[in-house]
């Protein structure tokens, strides 16, 4: 067996900064001041050193060698050396702020030195460059860090794409084609979920370390009728004086629906006493909240064919504020046809922590009286 490798790696610094802020991505450099200016911090980063720190540990334990290769500072030199690696950099970025051109030049390059496989940090919109610069003729990993991951060449969490990358070098992970999606941020913004299928990457496929991709159906009249059932079931069991945070999805605003309230689609708000309080909020709005209120529930419903019922499109609802309300105060929904295709729940809060304590098995809201066990790996 092979004991070298060439791997890439390619960060994208600013993914993710969008999903506690409530901005729901962070394409462009008007979204990327306003995520600054609402505090945004950086994600990839942390996410990055998470992926490398794990991947060390294998290397060592497997007796394998690997040779980074990745671009300037921001997009993973940094992350490579404080992990502990001695990158070859290549390339140079186009200016201090780096850009989707960056990403694609970088792809290229890695391509024509020959790595094995290119690992990256990001979103479906780094996903989207990447299937730009080099289609399908390099295998590729995302580690994730964006807001957006409704591609199916996602891990499951940073330490979940080290898994698969050490699985795949040692043999054991085949490759297989996954969909790359394009999400229109400014629609999405707008609470209209708008999804193109860009092309397919190469990636190692493992059930459990790699995420499905989002799937998009049709409402059936049955499948209304389950999400008016769950609906009535949720609000008959809603306490007086306490706070619901009722996380993004159409499952969910059936329960806005039967109250009679506004509830934005793909954003997080706030309900006391059947009554919408705060709209579309980010996660210092929620802690302000959580503050003032002694008791508090959260709502949600896993993404569609991923499971995912934190980490994805919802991060205003960051760890912090799970801890606060406490997994005994976690309330989650889903129709018994999402629930047919989700297996199993997941999450990836950025916290590895509270991940694990998380993990288990989950009494899941699947109609009017009816409850499904159902466990998150």
């Amino acid at each position: 067996m092979q004991t070298s490798f060439k791997v890439g790696l390619i960060v994208n610094p600013i993914a993710g900064m969008g999903g506690s802020v409530g901005l729901k991505g962070t394409d462009g450099e008007e979204i990327l001041r306003e995520a600054i200016k609402r505090g945004a911090k950086p994600v990839a980063p942390k996410r990055t050193l998470r992926f490398l720190r794990r991947l060390k540990t294998l290397l060592e334990s497997e007796n394998l060698k690997l040779q980074l290769y990745t671009y300037p500072h921001p997009m993973g030199e940094k992350e490579a050396i404080k992990a502990g690696f001695k990158p070859i950099v290549i390339g140079k970025l186009s200016s201090e702020k780096t850009t989707a051109e960056d990403t694609v030049r970088a792809a290229r390059e890695m391509e024509k030195i020959g790595v094995e496989i290119i690992a990256f940090a990001g979103g479906d919109g780094t996903a989207c460059d990447i299937y730009e610069a080099i289609k399908d003729r390099t295998p590729i990993i995302g580690i994730p860090t964006g807001v957006k991951m409704h591609s199916g060449v996602f891990a499951s969490s940073p330490e979940a794409a080290a898994d698969l990358l050490v699985k795949y070098l040692k043999g054991g992970a085949p490759l297989g084609t996954v969909e790359v999606m394009d999400l229109d941020e400014d629609l999405f913004r707008k609470g209209i979920l708008a999804a193109k299928l860009k092309g397919y990457l190469k990636s190692p496929i493992d059930r459990f370390l790699l995420q499905s991709s989002k799937s998009y159906s049709q409402p059936t009249h049955d499948e209304e009728l389950n999400k008016m059932g769950i609906a009535r079931e949720v609000i008959e069991q809603m306490e007086k004086n306490t706070l619901y945070i009722v996380g993004p999805g159409t499952t969910t605003k059936a329960i806005a629906d039967m109250l009679k309230i506004n509830k934005t689609l793909l954003g997080v708000d706030v309900v006391l006493n059947g009554k919408l309080i705060a709209k579309d909020v980010d996660e210092s709005k929620l802690l302000e909240l959580l503050g003032k209120f002694d008791k508090a529930k959260i709502i949600v419903t896993p993404i569609g064919s991923q499971g995912f019922i934190f980490g994805r499109g919802n991060q205003q609802i960051s760890a912090k504020v799970i801890r606060k309300v406490g997994r005994d105060n976690i309330i989650v929904i889903a129709t018994r046809g999402k629930l047919a295709k989700t297996p199993f729940l997941r999450v990836d809060t950025g916290d590895p922590e509270l991940d694990e304590k998380l993990k288990g098995y989950w009494k899941v809201v699947t109609d009017y009286g009816e409850y499904t066990v159902v466990k998150c790996i």
